[in-house]
């Protein structure tokens, strides 16, 4: 089936329209996975440091998402969207990386 010229258009609005606010991630489902696949272990402790480190970040980048490119955004943001741990360390390392390269 063949994609018209104004579905691409559309779809790559909705993906900058997507990529203008800091994503929304589940961080307490996130750590539990993380520390359940890492350590074997259910301990409270190393769920509550992961939160604190992702709130961390999840404040850093709401500071700083204005300064990222829109490109560099989608970028990482989809990468992110892949299987059932997204973080928002990994996304802030993910455009810190990308600014590091230019």
């Amino acid at each position: 089936m063949p994609i018209s010229f104004s579905m691409i258009v559309l779809s790559s609005q909705l993906v900058i329209a997507v990529a203008d606010q800091v994503p929304n991630f589940d961080i307490a489902k996130s750590c539990k996975l993380d520390v359940a696949a890492t350590t074997g272990l259910t301990d409270n402790q190393p769920v509550k440091s992961c939160m604190n480190d992702e709130q961390k970040a999840q404040q850093q980048l709401a500071s700083q998402w204005s300064t990222f490119p829109a490109a560099n955004k989608a970028q990482c943001g989809s990468m992110e969207a892949i299987g059932d741990t997204p973080s928002y360390v990994s996304l802030l390392t993910c455009l810190q990386m990308d600014q590091i390269a230019k």
